[in-house]
């Protein structure tokens, strides 16, 4: 079973959530909520979540392969519920950049693979009722 402790550091809503290997993580509310911007929101947590789960999946295959990746990046957009509490995410779009001597079949196949199949927060967002919409770039070895 995971644990992850959290403790009020700073101001009212800004809190640390430390897991059980040290890891830190700081968080707040926006300052419209009465935050005061010192760390990530908790629901961009959910999509920073999203990407570091598919990036370790397709980077994994993407190396059982034997394809050569010099560089991985992603940009994560996502849209909330308009007017509903709680306000979950509606709609996620993903671009995965992939850089280095990589098949681009194969780098569509890994991203495909880790939405639809192996990324347990792509499957937690999808299971509450987010449409999840990627695209894959290949940034050829120069």
């Amino acid at each position: 079973m995971a644990q992850i402790n959290l403790k009020r550091v700073h101001g009212d809503f800004g809190f640390e959530a430390v897991d059980a290997n040290g890891h830190t993580v700081k968080m707040d509310s926006s300052p419209e909520s009465g935050g005061q911007d010192f760390g990530i929101r908790p629901m961009q947590m959910l999509l920073m979540g999203l990407a570091g789960c598919s990036a370790i999946d397709v980077i994994s295959i993407l190396k059982k392969q034997r394809q050569e990746i010099t560089d991985y990046k992603m940009v994560v957009n996502g849209e909330r519920e308009a007017g509903k509490e709680p306000s979950l995410w509606e709609d996620v779009d993903i671009e995965f950049h992939i850089y280095g001597n990589v098949d681009e079949d194969k780098a569509v196949r890994a991203a495909e693979l880790s939405i639809n199949k192996y990324c347990s927060v792509a499957a937690t967002l999808s299971k509450a009722g987010a449409e999840i919409k990627w695209k894959v770039i290949v940034h050829p070895a120069a």
